[in-house]
């Protein structure tokens, strides 16, 4: 499949995506607070994990995107939270959050911005993109170890008829471990596998065990083959968030701005 077509549909698909979020941006919101109603029956039950938020926002998050129906809901068990099929592409949605504090609480835990701010974990599972990743990049003990993704680039290739890219987005959110606030929320679009002839080893990067990886959306951030457009989308930045944090999260700031 010709390499702009892909990235093409990429942007098309991310686009309504984005147009989707941002309508919903106060159901969003609200749904994301409706635990506070019922904090008196939840409070202190979980332990440390009181602060994480996670299946809550995937509930919310999953519910609205659901409701929409963008497409036919596929029963594979390899892929993300959500996978579904369109007239010209198999997609995957993955919701990624992210807690963070700058409290020195040691029952809070420690400050998680970076694991944001430029890079997010994902699922081999969650992506079609296979290549060499740099271990211990520009450093004296780098070495190269081949990540393979376990989507195909391309669905039923064999059969030219049938045969539809896979498409793969994440949502992330950022939240205050203390406060509960959500900080910040993005919608990245994770190039096809078979732009690696474009974006080479970029897109990924070593992450904290052996068999992980992380998305290195800010080293890909623009959709290469097209103009002017941009593989990365603020939905929501919290405008009076904590200076320290916004220092941190400069880049992505600058990017939310350049949208309005």
């Amino acid at each position: 499949m010709n390499l702009k077509a892909i990235e093409g549909l990429e942007l098309k698909y991310l686009n309504k995506f984005f147009a989707f979020l941002e309508f919903s941006l106060d159901e969003i919101q609200a749904g994301l607070k409706t635990r506070d109603k019922i904090f008196n029956d939840w409070e202190g039950l979980y332990g440390t994990k009181i602060s994480d938020y996670s299946t809550g926002a995937e509930r919310v998050i999953y519910s609205l995107l659901n409701g929409k129906q963008f497409g036919t809901p596929n029963s594979a068990p390899v892929g993300s939270d959500l996978f579904f099929e369109v007239d010209d592409a198999f997609i995957h949605i993955d919701l990624k959050t992210v807690g963070t504090t700058l409290s020195e609480n040691k029952r809070v835990g420690k400050c998680n911005i970076g694991d944001f701010a430029n890079d997010i974990f994902i699922g081999t599972n969650q992506n079609s993109y296979s290549a060499d990743i740099l271990v211990f990049e520009d450093k004296p003990k780098e070495f190269s170890r081949y990540y393979r993704a376990h989507l195909p680039p391309i669905y039923n290739s064999a059969d030219k008829d049938k045969a539809k890219p896979c498409l793969t987005y994440f949502i992330t959110i950022l939240y205050d471990k203390s406060s509960l606030d959500t900080l910040v929320i993005n919608l990245l679009c994770m190039p096809n596998g078979l732009l690696k002839e474009i974006y080479t080893n970029r897109p990924i990067k070593a992450g904290k065990n052996p068999d992980k990886v992380r998305f290195n959306f800010s080293r890909t951030p623009d959709f290469e083959l097209l103009n002017n457009e941009k593989r990365v989308k603020i939905v929501f930045f919290k405008e009076n968030m904590d200076e320290k944090y916004r220092k941190k999260l400069k880049w992505q700031h600058n990017l939310y701005k350049s949208q309005k």
